[in-house]
């Protein structure tokens, strides 16, 4: 089963409004400048650890090494990265009419985690299954690790 989790607003977060992990070391930190959501390493290690694959879905276009580059200095490894010009090219394609920014369905994700409200509200019309995050939440992880796994108990069963 496969998880994926939005950047901005989501694992990237201000530290003016969320808790956050420390910042990486100078110069690092003046080339990744974004801050990740406290816990967000640890998080991603243990859905691993459970047997899920973990995704970023973001519709930035933030390129992909970047990204990996970035997670691979807090220790994370991401089994797959959908940036926005990825979806463009396989998602939207040659479609005339206008698809959501994302469609974690055509990625086979169970589960998508995002901050937006139009996202998480497709997901019924668009056949997939999202979870909504945003506000600071000491009790995130636990939350999305009870979703992932209330998910993949019912298609098991």
């Amino acid at each position: 089963m496969r998880v994926s989790f939005d950047l901005d607003e989501v694992l990237f977060v201000s530290p003016d409004t969320h808790k956050t992990e420390p910042p990486l070391p100078f110069p690092l930190n003046r080339i990744f400048r974004e801050r990740l959501r406290l816990g967000t390493p640890e998080l991603i290690r243990e859905l691993q650890s459970i047997g899920y694959d973990v995704w970023v879905y973001t519709s930035s276009f933030r390129t992909e090494k970047y990204i990996r580059t970035l997670f691979r200095l807090y220790g994370v490894r991401f089994d797959g990265v959908v940036n926005g010009q990825r979806h463009l090219k396989e998602v939207q394609g040659n479609h005339r009419e206008s698809l959501p920014q994302k469609l974690p369905n055509h990625y086979r994700i169970s589960l998508h985690v995002d901050d937006e409200t139009v996202i998480c509200s497709l997901g019924p019309q668009y056949g997939f299954r999202a979870y909504q995050l945003n506000a600071q939440d000491d009790d995130w992880k636990e939350k999305i690790i009870a979703r992932a796994n209330e998910i993949r108990k019912g298609l098991q069963g």
